[in-house]
């Protein structure tokens, strides 16, 4: 199974930007969806974005037009531009691997740590 690292996370301020990035151990080539989920403490996780091929992206309705999910798999990354954050953004983020459409096999990073704040 691929291992997941995220990275990219950190401080912004109201209306900044930040460039999350889920690098594989392995190719991802073959993985069905990535995506990026975030949690904060006290509440359920959440999707924030996910790509099977450049047609088939879906966004969480809080950050459409806002955030922009990238799937690289010459790299084995995928991305997530965040723009416009805005305070309810902070959170944990973590990046995803779905194996397959149908079946349950995932792989879920470590996570990373996003504060939008002044």
């Amino acid at each position: 199974q691929v291992q997941l690292v995220e990275s990219g996370g950190g401080l912004a301020q109201p209306g900044g930007s930040l460039k999350l990035s889920c690098t594989g151990s392995s190719s991802i080539g073959s993985i069905y969806r990535m995506g990026w989920y975030r949690q904060t403490p006290g509440k359920q996780r959440e999707g924030v974005a996910s790509v099977v091929t450049p047609d088939n992206i879906n966004y969480a309705d809080s950050v459409l037009g806002r955030f922009t999910i990238s799937r690289l798999n010459a790299n084995n990354t995928i991305t997530l531009q965040m723009n416009n954050l805005q305070p309810e953004a902070t959170s944990d983020y973590f990046c995803r691997a779905r194996y397959s459409r149908l079946g349950t096999n995932e792989v879920w990073g470590q996570g990373t740590h996003v504060t939008v704040g002044s």
